[in-house]
């Protein structure tokens, strides 16, 4: 008797399949769409205006994109750039794996209790944070945590920015669904964002 493949590998296998259609790289929101209209049962079939909905899917997404990077790495047959805005397979490149060694997103997105342990408190905590961030001084930080640009790897600019806004004010309106409050934290976090890139 065969055992079944888990299901976290098989999400990463169709996750390999799209970024190899797609080999100018895409964002994850553009993967998570792909991934729906593809009828993944990887990942919540849910409408992404909920915050648990939101970031069980970005988690679940993000665990299989590490899976994949380790198992490319493994196998020498590719990298992977991870990032919100832009996932890209890319050549493989043998200095690559000495720069994940003691990466912290890795070690947070394949630990499967942080999904687990995780309920709508702690993503809602992830928002107030950004509000007691604004108010303590960091607002450039807090703004772009919230944009998921602080760890982009390339210099950010106002072009690449709007571009990031207008997904998340077309994914939080709240004619389409959305959050009236939410909307508003992404329009705050985009006027910070214009003082310092404009």
């Amino acid at each position: 008797m065969t055992e079944d493949l888990d299901p976290r590998l098989e999400l990463s296998e169709q996750v390999h399949a799209l970024l190899l259609e797609t080999p100018a790289g895409l964002s994850e929101y553009a993967l998570i769409q792909l991934l729906k209209e593809r009828h993944s049962s990887h990942i919540p079939n849910l409408p992404l205006t909920d915050k648990l909905v939101l970031f069980r899917t970005h988690f679940l997404v993000f665990n299989a994109l590490y899976i994949l990077r380790d198992q490319l790495w493994a196998e020498q047959s590719g990298a992977l750039l991870i990032s919100p805005l832009h996932i890209e397979l890319q050549a493989y490149s043998s200095g690559a794996r000495a720069l994940s060694e003691h990466d912290p997103l890795r070690e947070y997105y394949l630990d499967l209790n942080n999904l687990r342990d995780t309920d709508e408190a702690e993503v809602e905590k992830l928002l107030t944070s950004f509000w007691t961030r604004i108010r303590g001084g960091d607002e450039k930080i807090a703004a772009l945590e919230l944009f998921e640009l602080h760890e982009a790897k390339h210099a950010l600019d106002l072009s690449t920015i709007k571009h990031r806004y207008r997904q998340l004010v077309s994914q939080h309106h709240p004619d389409r669904g959305g959050n009236t409050e939410r909307l508003q934290t992404i329009n705050k976090a985009m006027e910070i964002l214009q003082r310092y890139y404009s």
